[in-house]
């Protein structure tokens, strides 16, 4: 029953358009074109002359094969990967693919989701989560991009996989959702608990991303409420200042001056973000033991009191000087243990006798000498023989 559910529910969640509203063609080179359905006319045509695009054809682990753009920007240090609205295709977004390109500065990759456009397959949840992933994996291979460099940013229905990646990417560099939803079903009914079957259930994806998140929702979108935008901001781990776009739509928050603006400012803090400041935000989410405070342990070597060893635990105070060994314990050779150095003038404590030389004391000092000794060793000159080679 619950399958049932989730399945009319899916129906109800995507509307692609139909004719699509552009087509793939071969080159003379063999290359792929994308081409208007309507005039056969390339997408770039309008662009201007600088427009680079790559169409691509991806194979998802589901055996659909979709189509994606990628356009390039040279003075790109971000990559954007773009899943858009559900009654969309990429030949209505390209337009706008363009701009965003240009005016944030950094690379775009869009991609249509099985059934949509040229992709082939029938539009599902879990297709889409395929979809996106595929995605991800021809960015990393293909073209370099670590998650490092990566914005995911998710349309309304596009919320759902871009939140079901970001929850994977611990080191993703930020998320923008843009009229999100809570859950499919929230969308329709106003539902509090999440049920079995419900898709995209973002409101339990959202606790999981790490990454700084961007919200911008219309406050009166009539298709979905601001509420879903709000609930997401505040449940997010990371939330950035969220953009709530008075008079906004669904449909139509492109057309409004704050929109570009605010995102701009989203996407140079994200540049500028050095990678200390993200490691100390992400390193608390990662359940990571924290260091004891408590002494070191004392080393095998010196478990019971012994009078040959000087010092029994401790670090020594210069960290040029080698650690000298114990001439009674085997292992004295560990960390922690006999930690007196006696062959850096750095060292201050005095240095023992040697135990297996009993000469007349040395006049001045009236401290014993060293056979293997070829000057005296006085109290002022740091007391003994440095070269013994008793030690």
């Amino acid at each position: 029953m619950g399958c049932l559910i989730s399945h009319l529910a899916a129906k109800f969640a995507f509307f692609p358009p139909s004719p699509p509203t552009y087509q793939i063609k071969k080159r003379d080179d063999g290359n792929p074109i994308a081409v208007y359905t309507s005039s056969s006319i390339p997408l770039t045509a309008g662009a201007d002359d600088g427009c680079s695009l790559d169409v691509l054809s991806l194979d998802t682990k589901r055996g659909n094969k979709i189509v994606a753009f990628y356009l390039k920007n040279p003075y790109a240090r971000l990559t954007l990967l773009y899943s858009h609205g559900n009654a969309a295709d990429l030949g209505q977004l390209f337009d706008l693919f363009v701009q965003l390109k240009a005016n944030l500065r950094v690379n775009l990759m869009g991609y249509d989701y099985s059934g949509y456009g040229a992709s082939t397959g029938k539009p599902s949840e879990s297709n889409t989560y395929a979809d996106i992933e595929a995605v991800y994996e021809c960015l990393e291979t293909e073209y370099g991009v670590s998650q490092e460099d990566l914005i995911l940013y998710g349309q309304s229905v596009g919320s759902g996989p871009t939140l079901h990646l970001a929850a994977k990417l611990p080191r993703l560099r930020g998320v923008v959702l843009h009229s999100g939803i809570l859950s499919g079903l929230r969308v329709v009914c106003h539902v509090k608990c999440t049920l079995c079957f419900d898709i995209y259930k973002n409101v339990n994806k959202i606790r999981k991303v790490k990454c700084p998140t961007l919200v911008i929702h219309g406050t009166e979108d009539d298709v979905v409420n601001w509420l879903h935008g709000n609930g997401l901001w505040k449940m997010a781990k990371d939330p950035y200042e969220p953009l709530w776009i008075k008079g906004g739509g669904h449909c139509n928050l492109e057309l409004y001056p704050d929109y570009i603006r605010h995102l701009c400012r989203f996407i140079y803090e994200m540049e500028t973000t050095t990678t200390k400041t993200r490691l100390s935000k992400i390193k608390p989410t990662l359940g990571l033991p924290k260091k004891s405070k408590s002494k070191p342990e004392t080393p095998s070597c010196c478990t019971s009191p012994c009078s040959c060893c000087c010092i029994k635990t401790g670090l020594p105070n210069c960290l040029k000087c080698p650690r000298p060994h114990c001439p009674k314990c085997a292992n004295c050779f560990k960390a922690n243990c006999c930690l007196l150095n006696w062959k850096c003038g750095c060292c201050w404590w005095r240095k023992p006798k040697c135990p297996k030389v009993k000469l007349p004391k040395c006049p001045k000092a009236k401290l014993p000498k060293c056979p293997a000794c070829l000057r005296c060793r006085c109290f002022s000159c740091s007391c003994n023989c440095l070269n013994c080679s008793c030690w």
